[in-house]
């Protein structure tokens, strides 16, 4: 039997999507955390140290001050997860890094109060999150073509190419880790949470599966048993076929068989093909039946469905000279409607008078004497 899904297209994707923001957001805070740390425990006081040795000590100082506030406001924005301008940002600290390698001199060039070495590429991290690699690279690469131009400004001592070469694997190896391992970590929580939701979803649909399994025998069962003291009766003799109440007792029992037959059909519209199993079975019993649709309904659980048509369908059966089967239906409510008429006698049976609720269903049954009326309706 054909098992109601739910739209995957936000259930699938909320979980995996919900622990993968969880993971980027743990991720964001931390490189926020390093850069602006590092900017400030080791950067500012190795700037206040060496002020008076920098050859242009304004464009040291005001160049951190520059980076600390540009460097504040893209983390704010980033935990917000706002909009950032990430090349105009980058852009800003090339000039930064360019004005503060020509401004600290030949002696502080390589020591903690060039702050740039060590700040610029975990700024550059944040200006380019949640981007491909390559632009922190050519970022980086930029950042050490200017180091370059600066320490061969000074001369050509090989010691100092050296230790240029070790500052460069510095400030590539952490910022490139941090930022590779980030978005590694987030697509593998994100994957994760996807699979473990689709093993749940493949769970509950199993579960579902088998409980609609397990209630459709029960149901067969209750169906059969009608049916077979039908049929026994009448082969023992102690039933009378041309009895008006023999006669609806086999219709309402095949009627019902029917439906039951009609649920496991795998089409688009079950409740209107379970409608329509029973009007056939109707008209095959010589019941004129007019079968309205309008809209289509949208897709129910079984439960409801046999709730909509089950007190129809024993309506039906009792009817004689004509019936009108009427569903009307919107995205978030389905009304069904029959019309039959009324007539003396003990056949002339059905559900109480008036209006009641069987759980998500309202029931609704009216006689006047000309016409019987009853109106299931369900809605969200």
């Amino acid at each position: 039997m054909p098992v109601p899904r739910e739209p995957t297209s936000a259930a699938g994707l909320a979980a995996p999507a919900a622990v993968a923001h969880a993971s980027d957001r743990g991720a964001r805070i931390a490189a926020v955390a390093i850069a602006l740390a590092w900017h400030v425990a080791i950067g500012l006081p190795a700037v206040l140290a060496a002020r008076a040795e920098f050859a242009a000590p304004a464009v040291v100082l005001g160049g951190w001050v520059l980076v600390a506030v540009a460097g504040a406001v893209a983390g704010v924005r980033l935990l917000r997860g706002a909009p950032l301008l990430p090349w105009a940002f980058a852009g800003l600290l090339l000039a930064v890094d360019a004005a503060v390698f020509a401004a600290v001199g030949e002696r502080q060039l390589f020591t903690a109060a060039n702050w740039v070495w060590g700040t610029l590429g975990w700024f550059f991290v944040l200006a380019l999150w949640g981007r491909r690699v390559v632009g922190l690279i050519a970022l980086l690469t930029t950042h050490a073509l200017i180091a370059l131009v600066a320490v061969l400004g000074h001369g050509h001592d090989p010691a100092e190419v050296a230790r240029y070469v070790m500052y460069v694997y510095g400030t590539f190896s952490l910022p490139v880790a941090v930022f590779v391992g980030s978005t590694t970590i987030v697509g593998m929580a994100r994957e994760r949470a996807a699979v473990s939701a689709a093993g749940h979803a493949m769970a509950a649909e199993r579960d579902a599966a088998e409980r609609a399994l397990r209630e459709r025998r029960d149901r067969l069962v209750l169906v059969s048993s009608a049916a077979g003291r039908v049929l026994g009766e009448l082969a023992a003799g102690q039933a009378d076929p041309d009895d008006p109440e023999v006669q609806r007792r086999c219709v309402l029992a095949a009627a019902r068989l029917r439906r039951l037959i009609a649920e496991s059909d795998d089409v688009p519209d079950p409740l209107l093909h379970e409608l329509r199993a029973a009007a056939d079975l109707a008209e095959r019993n010589g019941l004129p039946i007019d079968l309205v649709t309008i809209g289509t309904p949208p897709p129910l659980p079984v439960e409801i469905r046999r709730r909509l048509a089950d007190p129809l369908t024993g309506i039906l059966a009792d009817a004689r000279g004509w019936a009108r089967l009427t569903v009307v239906s919107g995205p978030n409510e389905v009304v069904v409607s029959l019309v039959t008429p009324d007539r003396e006698g003990p056949e002339a049976t059905g559900p109480p008078l008036g209006e009641y609720d069987d759980g998500p269903v309202q029931h609704l049954y009216e006689r006047d004497g000309d016409i019987r009326w009853a109106q299931t309706r369900w809605r969200r």
